[in-house]
């Protein structure tokens, strides 16, 4: 009985501190993970290494079963810039290359499906009229009309 409440009570412990302790270093992570970001952009680095750079460590420190996505790790290093601004109030004018414009992505993507499809379909009509004019040049020169010594 005595092995069953010490077993409990270890449980109960690990339930208690296990959720605080990745809770901090999650906030510890993408907190230097903004700050990396901020750093190298305030530095004169372009969006995609400082990007790369932040995203990466946050991904490397999350740990677990599951990584951190792209859109998760930018909202994580955009709170973090909101919450410490007075530190980080250099970073507000980059956080915007965070987040890009979501509409406008998707009708860049629709435009080009839809000169993928005009392509296609422009190559499947070059097909076919070459097909028929094949056909209709075998139809019309038959072995007579070209015996060019037939009177």
């Amino acid at each position: 009985m005595q092995k069953f409440k010490k077993r409990k009570l270890i449980l109960l412990a690990l339930g208690i501190f296990t959720p605080i302790t990745l809770t901090t270093s999650r906030v510890n992570a993408s907190s230097f993970g903004a700050e990396i970001f901020c750093t190298m952009r305030d530095g004169g680095n372009d969006h995609e290494s400082s990007w790369d750079a932040a995203y990466s460590y946050i991904k490397k420190q999350k740990g677990g079963i599951f990584k951190v996505s792209p859109k998760n790790a930018a909202a994580q290093i955009t709170e973090t810039v909101i919450r410490e601004k007075e530190e980080l109030s250099y970073c507000v004018e980059y956080l915007d290359n965070l987040h890009p414009n979501r509409k406008l992505i998707r009708d860049l993507e629709k435009e080009e499906k839809r000169k993928e499809k005009e392509e296609k379909d422009k190559e499947l009509r070059r097909k076919r009229l070459e097909k028929e004019l094949e056909e209709a040049n075998d139809e019309t020169f038959t072995d007579e009309t070209l015996d060019r010594y037939s009177y």
